[in-house]
């Protein structure tokens, strides 16, 4: 009796063992995870500096405000692939790859840096041409895969016809108000100096004539 009660356990167990809903396949691409939540993937190293970072992350929220909502994948090495590491150096291929885990319903804008060059999804018209005229990354780091990702989406959001506003340190862009703030500051100095200039040369007159 014990034997037979083991024996249905056992084959219980296997029954459940077997119907139960299999795990959710563990996502290997770890972009994919980051930019359902965020608009950049960095790369894990080299890291970059926090002062770009802190300005590739005011850009991309401005061009979200644009209505340019971009994604950026920065890609230094095999390793920010995950289990893809076949697709480094191919940054259109994975730019495919990554469209797919992140858009659903809608195609998501999408642009991938890579020492290799850029790779986009979602994105057309004047902006898909654009892209050929994008220059390659200077060099192999992070911060250099950033800074080409902050002219590189400068460039595109212009040429789809939502330029970037209000973010410092963006070629082609300015703080808002910037401009505003500082031409009074300017004329009044200007003024200023004028006036004293003018004093000047009235008390010079006078002690003159004195």
């Amino acid at each position: 009796m014990p034997v037979r009660f083991a024996a249905s356990i056992l084959v219980a167990l296997i029954l459940a063992a077997t119907l139960a809903p299999a795990p959710a396949r563990a996502d290997g691409d770890p972009a994919s995870d980051v930019l359902l939540g965020a608009n950049v993937f960095y790369p894990y190293m080299p890291a970059v500096s926090p002062a770009i970072k802190s300005t590739l992350k005011a850009e991309t929220t401005a061009a979200k405000r644009a209505k340019f909502p971009v994604k950026v994948a920065l890609i230094a090495s095999p390793v920010d692939l995950g289990v893809i590491p076949e697709l480094f150096g191919k940054p259109q291929k994975y730019a495919d790859f990554l469209d797919q885990e992140i858009s659903f319903q809608t195609k998501q804008p999408l642009l991938v840096v890579m020492a290799a060059g850029y790779g986009v999804q979602g994105i057309t018209g004047p902006a898909k041409l654009a892209v050929a005229s994008l220059r390659p990354p200077a060099g192999r780091s992070g911060n250099d895969l950033a800074r080409a990702a902050i002219t590189s989406v400068a460039k595109l959001a212009a040429a789809a016809g939502h330029p970037i506003k209000g973010v410092a340190g963006i070629p082609g862009t300015s703080p808002s108000g910037a401009s505003s703030s500082t031409t009074p500051i300017v004329i009044a100095l200007a003024v200023a100096a004028v006036l004293t200039a003018a004093a000047l040369i009235v008390i010079r007159r006078r002690q003159t004539a004195t």
